[in-house]
């Protein structure tokens, strides 16, 4: 899951929402800091309820996690969407298609969720907006058991990018994309592979109520 999917149901909580946004800006700021559930979970009840929504963010973010990649859904646009970007690109044996299809499910299935409600990612970005960045790090901080330097920083940058709107756009989808290359040292990509973002993007779509219900 991306953001808006982990995130979608909690605009009314904006420290829990941040909690579920923690691990995926970890990745970004450091990522030798990790936000693990188990540790987090020894936070869900603080008295400091910053730290407890957290906490409990942090938590969901995995379990959310662990069941989307379990799904039937999950798995067979992963496959299609890595044999759309193998085929769009130039012979390539390394790992990048097979990472690439995964990240553009999850990308565009904030596409597909933020398509059917763009109100709510307005109430996401100001509940993001609305937390104390500082007193998050520091609750960052206990949880991870090692400083998270820029973290605050990186939240206010997140804010001010909005950068889940650009995901709707192909040539502001493959920006972010290469963004994503250069932060996990992949070659950059070509703009021929915005020819394969309309067949993904429906292909997802078209499963998206699937990739949002957990496997019974």
């Amino acid at each position: 899951m991306n953001y808006f999917a982990h995130g979608r149901e909690l605009v009314d909580e904006p420290y829990v929402l941040a909690g579920a946004a923690v691990p995926d800006w970890l990745s970004v700021v450091d990522r030798k800091v990790r936000a693990r559930s188990k540790s987090a979970s020894l936070h869900v009840d603080d008295p400091d309820t910053r730290l407890a929504g957290l906490a409990r963010g942090v938590v969901r973010h995995h379990r959310d996690d662990a069941w989307f990649h379990q799904t039937q859904a999950f798995g067979e646009l992963n496959l299609r969407l890595t044999a759309l970007v193998r085929d769009a690109l130039a012979p390539d044996d390394s790992f990048r298609p097979s990472f690439l299809g995964h990240v553009l499910v999850e990308l565009l299935l904030d596409d597909t969720l933020i398509r059917r409600d763009p109100a709510r990612l307005d109430r996401y970005y100001a509940a993001i907006g609305s937390i104390d960045r500082a007193a998050v790090q520091l609750a960052v901080e206990r949880i991870a058991g090692r400083p998270a330097p820029n973290l605050a920083t990186f939240i206010a940058l997140f804010c001010r990018e909005r950068f889940l709107w650009d995901y709707a756009e192909d040539g502001k989808l493959l920006f972010r994309l290469n963004q994503v290359m250069r932060r996990v040292n992949l070659p950059q990509l070509r703009p021929e592979l915005c020819d394969i973002f309309t067949i993904a993007r429906n292909q997802v779509a078209a499963r998206a109520n699937e990739l949002m219900s957990p496997p019974a």
